[in-house]
């Protein structure tokens, strides 16, 4: 129906028309949709020379869990918070994800403090909160930290009228992380192709050197383009 949500037969079909060269208001009037609509989709999924009908279809599978109305207030357990969720179930959780994050290979106590980032609904703790969540010495927290900032998963800032730090964890903390992974392997790659060209180009080590950059090279690429489009994607929800 006219007023209804897109569906991905449709995005299917905005797709084809862009691709056969069609403007907004043909696509829209074989749709029976206002051409507002195709326009928005289109200029929010990348553009006409961008647009994908797989990508914008999970991309408004995002957006929508999003917009999901805030959690209906429950009968709350002793001690448990506004949603129902106990202090232990939050340190399960903690737990749990930090072991899957550490088998990543993020160091231990760094996945300890990405986890217990994530846990909180603020997406934000000071180092004195994670010292005593944690029960480790500030030195601890001072090194996990380093550890996630030379990744780009989470930002420093300060508290309002304080000298005090505060980290804070994103949206956009995998998207930074991506690009800072694309740049090593960048550096690597180049460092590679030199390794060849010392050891000898046509050597059986120089042949493997120079596949691992090309490698490194090409699926860098790839990372950046992809991480680039769900960025725009992001910043239009």
């Amino acid at each position: 129906m006219p007023g209804g949500r897109l569906t991905p037969d449709d995005r299917r079909f905005i797709a084809s028309g862009l691709a056969r060269g069609l403007g907004y208001a043909e696509i829209a009037r074989q749709l029976g949709r206002p051409t507002s609509t195709v326009s928005r989709e289109v200029t929010r999924n990348g553009g006409p020379g961008r647009y994908r009908a797989d990508l914008a279809q999970a991309a408004t599978a995002v957006r929508s869990r999003r917009r999901q109305t805030r959690p209906k207030r429950i009968e709350r357990p002793s001690g448990a918070d506004e949603y129902g969720r106990t202090p232990q179930q939050v340190a399960e959780f903690g737990a749990h994800f930090a072991d899957l994050l550490t088998q990543t290979g993020l160091p231990r106590m760094a996945a300890a403090v990405l986890a217990h980032l994530y846990a909180a609904d603020s997406g934000s703790v000071t180092a004195a909160e994670l010292v005593a969540r944690l029960r480790v010495s500030p030195a601890t927290v001072s090194a996990a930290v380093a550890t996630l900032e030379s990744r780009e998963l989470i930002r420093r800032g300060r508290e309002p009228g304080t000298r005090r730090d505060r980290y804070f964890i994103d949206e956009f903390a995998w998207y930074r992380a991506t690009l800072a992974t694309a740049h090593a392997n960048e550096i690597l790659a180049a460092r590679a192709r030199d390794a060849a060209d010392s050891l000898g180009p046509a050597t059986p080590a120089g042949t493997r050197l120079l596949g691992m950059s090309e490698y490194l090279d090409k699926v860098g690429l790839d990372l950046v383009r992809s991480a680039e489009r769900w960025k725009l994607q992001l910043a239009s929800s």
